[in-house]
């Protein structure tokens, strides 16, 4: 697989809602523009591009507001808003931003604009998972004209560049004032991106319209329907009846099918999703959805105990989760990275499959019989989600651990997973940047909204010398010295086992034919990706 080295340094509503829907395709020539409807399985929770960072809410957002640099499918740097960046000193770092943008109202963009979504975006009220990790280091703004932005950070920090690709710029004439539900409204929706909104229903639909004004050109899409269809079998039938154009997280077990139909096409590339379990650690007495074998609660937390941790991972037998329960569409991992990407370890391997030893050990901490407790599971967010988590349960049962499932809907899942009301969950996370610190900094960071750090860090996990080590990594400008540490970092979580990883996701797309899909390692499900074929 390419080989991922992130180094920034190396890389050079009112009318959105009046618009009317283009006409159908059939009555248009391909020049004017054809509707493209797409049926996604991951359920968007807001139009509000910083209410949570979750790749369904991303993928919709990103076709109202840009960003500053955007990432190819491969996560390499390009320009977007910024037309280019460098580092003005070890602490600052310029960005040149393009002429001529305009907001969907017709205002021009300008760095007050940015500005102000930098000192937005840590501060969404009830986000259930923030995006303040991307600013985390910026300790100033400033505003040199209407076309020139610096960025003052307290260190050295080459991954600016990068992390700015996973913020949204919203407009500062708009967003004063505005709250979330002003977006999902439609009242702040307005964006520089290459779609105006015309409608959205949350659980539903999100209808837009094409931007003819957009800067980087029209779109061949002249209107784009983006529909939640969280069942796998409603979402493969809506593409086979024509309902739809476009369908992500192609069911495992349709991918034959499909394949053999001249009408359809797939595509897929390896993707940076680690599908992995993590035990609640914000409790140390009284945890919840875990007790003895008579169903007497427990008194203390036993995954405090990285044996109980350890045991329960190599419980797991995880070729057979990737080769059955996934039908060979994720590949087995002991980290949160393939292979070739950068901070990637290879010295880190997959945990070996061992019952007995998963036995010894749970002796060991003091649960010769085990004990019961409860997985939690999305089952209607990854892949086959609450299918992996029932394997895992029985995995875990035979070990002595009488493990049932409890799985949900994602909306609810998420906003609970936040308020850490599960113990031990099943969680997906997506390396967007393309590098090992974001999950370090997001999920292994102790929370601390200050700081910035811990944004997604949901079961509280905290390791201070781990902190330190991710803040060095991150203040590196080498990057043959940062990747040590990264991959030092990596050992270190491994090794505690802060985390159970289970597999590496493949991302898979199926369009009709006529649609071409240019698939994504960060499994960004957008009208952009799509194409008309000969196009």
């Amino acid at each position: 697989m390419h080989r991922i080295a992130p180094s920034a340094r190396s890389l050079p509503l009112a009318a959105a809602l009046g618009l009317a829907l283009a006409a159908p395709a059939a009555a248009q020539a391909p020049a004017q523009g054809q509707p493209l409807t797409i049926g996604i399985g991951g359920s968007p929770t807001s139009l509000d591009p910083h209410f949570y960072n979750a790749s369904p809410n991303i993928s919709l957002t990103q076709h109202l507001f840009d960003r500053l640099v955007e990432q190819d499918p491969e996560a390499r740097l390009k320009p977007m808003l910024a037309e280019s960046w460098e580092p003005v000193s070890e602490t600052v770092w310029e960005f040149k931003l393009r002429p001529g943008v305009k907001w969907h109202d017709g205002r021009d963009f300008t760095a007050e604009d940015v500005a102000f979504t930098i000192s937005r975006v840590p501060n969404v009220q009830n986000s259930p998972g923030s995006f303040a990790g991307f600013v985390r280091a910026i300790t100033r703004v400033e505003v040199v004209d209407p076309l020139t932005l610096r960025l003052h950070t307290a260190q050295p920090h080459p991954l600016l560049p990068t992390e700015m690709a996973a913020v949204q710029v919203i407009s500062r004439h708009v967003g004063e004032g505005a709250q979330t539900e002003d977006y999902n409204a439609g009242r702040a929706a307005i964006g520089t991106g290459p779609y105006r909104l015309v409608s959205y229903h949350h659980g539903d639909r999100t209808e837009f319209v094409r931007n003819d004004a957009y800067w980087g050109g029209p779109q061949p899409w002249s209107r784009v329907t983006y529909r939640f269809i969280a069942n796998n079998a409603a979402r493969t039938a809506s593409l086979l009846a024509g309902e739809v154009d476009v369908i992500d997280q192609v069911p495992s077990t349709d991918l034959p099918r499909i394949r053999r139909d001249q009408r359809f096409s797939v595509a897929e590339i390896q993707g940076l999703r680690v599908i992995y379990l993590i035990p609640d650690y914000s409790r140390t007495e009284n945890p919840v959805f875990v007790a003895d074998n008579n169903g007497n609660p427990l008194p203390r937390n036993p995954f405090q105990d990285a044996r109980v941790r350890r045991a329960l991972s190599i419980a797991i037998d995880r070729n057979a989760l990737a080769e059955r329960v996934m039908d060979g569409t994720a590949k087995p991992n002991g980290q949160w990275l393939p292979p070739g990407v950068f901070g990637h370890n290879p010295e880190v391997p997959v945990p070996p499959f061992d019952q007995e030893g998963a036995r010894r050990l749970l002796a060991e901490a003091g649960f010769p019989q085990g004990f019961r407790m409860t997985l939690t599971t999305p089952n209607d967010r990854y892949p086959n989600d609450a299918r992996t988590a029932q394997a895992v349960a029985q995995m875990w049962t035979r070990i002595g651990v009488r493990t049932e499932v409890q799985a949900i809907p994602w909306t609810s899942y998420a906003a609970r997973n936040a308020r850490q009301e599960f113990n031990m969950r099943l969680v997906g996370w997506g390396s967007s940047t393309g590098e090992a610190s974001y999950m370090l900094v997001n999920i292994f960071g102790t929370y601390d909204r200050e700081k910035r750090r811990g944004a997604a860090n949901n079961s509280r996990y905290s390791n201070p010398e781990l902190d330190a080590l991710t803040e060095r990594a991150a203040a590196t400008l080498d990057d043959e010295k940062r990747e040590a540490m990264l991959r030092e970092a990596v050992k270190m979580v491994t090794d505690e086992t802060a985390f159970i990883p289970l597999f590496q996701l493949v991302n898979f797309w199926a369009t009709r034919r006529g649609v071409v899909y240019e698939p994504r390692m960060d499994e960004r499900t957008t009208a952009m990706s799509a194409r008309p074929a000969g196009n």
